[in-house]
C-alpha cells in the first residue's frame, strides 16, 4: 500500500502549501528531510528524525502517517492505531539509546492547537531532569542532515538488535 498525496485542502492548510510528510512518506525529500531520516516503518506510519530540535530535546521523532488525513478527527482507527504502535516502538529505543531520562509524546490539532504542518503526525521527545522542553521555543535553523543521522543511526541499530519488540 503507498501514502497518498491527494487529499482535499481544509480551511487550515495553506493555499501553497505541498505536503512534506506526503513527499516524504512516498518516497521523496524535501529541503529538511530524506529518505535516510526514516527510522522504521509499519503498514500505515513511517517514523522520521525531525529537522526542528529543541535545545535540550535533541535527536525528536515524527510519528507520521502514510496517508494524508490532516488531523486526528479524519484519521481511520486502522491508521491511528498504527502510528501509536509505531510511537510505543520510537519511545523504547529512544529510552534505551539516547541516555535520556524519559520521554515524551505529544500531538497537536488545529492552528489553536499549535499544528503547524497539515498531515497527522505525532512527536516522540527524549527528556532529561530540568530540560524545560515546555518553556523552551525550537532551536530557529533546522538541523543539518549530519546532525539527524546521528539520532537515526541509534535507532536503526536499536531495532536492528532485536528480533521484534
Amino acid at each position: 500500500m503507498t501514502a497518498t498525496t491527494t487529499h482535499s485542502r481544509t480551511e487550515d492548510e495553506p493555499l501553497d502549501q505541498q505536503c512534506p510528510f506526503c513527499i516524504v512518506a512516498t518516497g521523496g525529500e524535501t529541503p529538511h528531510n530524506t529518505q535516510h531520516d526514516i527510522v522504521r516503518t509499519n503498514r500505515h506510519a513511517i517514523a522520521l528524525i525531525s529537522p526542528r530540535w529543541w535545545p535540550n530535546n535533541k535527536g525528536h521523532v515524527l510519528i507520521v502517517s502514510k496517508h494524508h488525513y490532516e488531523n486526528l478527527y479524519e484519521l481511520p482507527r486502522e491508521h491511528g492505531h498504527a502510528v501509536q504502535d509505531l510511537l510505543r516502538e520510537i519511545a523504547i529505543a529512544i529510552r534505551h539509546t539516547y541516555d535520556c531520562h524519559g520521554i515524551s509524546t505529544r500531538q497537536h490539532n488545529e492552528p489553536a492547537g499549535d499544528q503547524d504542518v497539515w498531515h497527522f503526525h505525532a512527536h516522540a521527545f527524549p527528556r532529561f531532569a530540568g530540560d524545560n522542553l515546555y518553556t523552551s521555543e525550537p532551536i530557529p535553523e533546522f538541523v543539518s542532515f549530519q546532525e539527524r543521522q546521528v539520532y537515526a543511526a541509534k535507532l536503526r541499530t536499536f531495532f536492528l538488535s532485536l528480533p521484534a519488540l
